[in-house]
């Protein structure tokens, strides 16, 4: 596999995770499961948010790497680079009161889901994306 190959799938696997955790969390949040019933699919609910944290981790970094190797002049990319970074930054924080509860109820999924820092960063995803396709 080349470099640019590499970069290009560690960059769409990181998108794939979140937007597979996303759509998880939508069917999650339909559920209306309280806290205290939401059992193994509770325990499903944290193995994505760990998945989509660990995504987000190093987003700014695949994305550079992905830009660098394609050849692309970096230069007019890099402030929304900062944007994903700073986004990633945001959800991750949303992503880590979620983790911290002893049990995942659907609506606590619900209220992160309508959350403008993931949606803010599906948005920069979904854009850079587009931005970078036929590259």
């Amino acid at each position: 596999m080349s470099v640019p190959d590499t970069a290009r799938s560690d960059f769409h696997a990181r998108v794939d995770t979140i937007e597979e955790a996303y759509e998880f969390f939508l069917a999650y949040a339909s559920q209306g499961l309280p806290a205290d019933q939401a059992g193994a699919t509770g325990q499903q609910a944290r193995e994505y948010l760990q998945r989509c944290d660990a995504a987000l981790a190093a987003l700014g970094d695949a994305s550079n790497a992905l830009i660098t190797t394609l050849g692309i002049d970096i230069a007019p990319y890099r402030p929304f680079i900062d944007v994903i970074v700073r986004d990633a930054r945001d959800a991750r924080a949303a992503i880590a009161v979620v983790l911290a509860q002893p049990a995942i109820s659907s609506q606590l999924v619900d209220n992160l889901n309508a959350s403008i820092h993931l949606r803010a960063l599906l948005t920069d995803l979904f854009l850079i994306d587009e931005a970078l396709k036929n590259r």
